[in-house]
């Protein structure tokens, strides 16, 4: 599959839409999904053009890892929480929706994310807009 830099990931790498950042250094970025599947969902995406993790060079592979580590971090301090669900979905038959390389993290268990799967709406923008404050100082204040 060819990038299509439509794509709402490229969009947002743009400017051309929003996102509630959480972090961002000059290979990544990572902010809260919009349609969480648990409270502090965030994604982490490379600034480069990859459909999926075969399309990554090592060097924006281990930026993705690096940063979802420091999100990590920040989600179980600021979330009070352990369980973190780590996912990414390599092609529209593994699930994957929005072609642009991007890995999920999920405060969360899989029991939880079995019962109550993706949301078909938008969540709270303020509640989002809010928790993504808080994660992002504490990410700021973690440098």
């Amino acid at each position: 599959m060819s990038y299509d830099a439509s794509n709402p990931f490229a969009k947002i790498l743009r400017g051309e839409l929003p996102c509630f950042k959480i972090y961002e250094d000059d290979r990544v970025l990572s902010f809260l999904d919009i349609f969480p599947q648990a409270k502090g969902h965030a994604l982490v995406i490379p600034k480069c053009e990859a459909v999926e993790l075969s399309d990554l060079s090592d060097e924006f592979a281990l930026a993705v890892f690096k940063a979802a580590k420091k999100v990590m971090r920040a989600q179980r301090e600021v979330l009070d929480t352990q369980g973190v669900v780590q996912m990414q979905l390599n092609h529209e038959d593994a699930g994957q929706t929005v072609f642009h390389y991007h890995m999920h993290l999920i405060p969360s268990s899989v029991a939880h994310l079995s019962e109550h799967g993706k949301n078909s709406k938008p969540s709270d923008m303020d509640a989002i807009k809010e928790l993504a404050e808080k994660l992002k100082a504490h990410l700021d204040a973690q440098a």
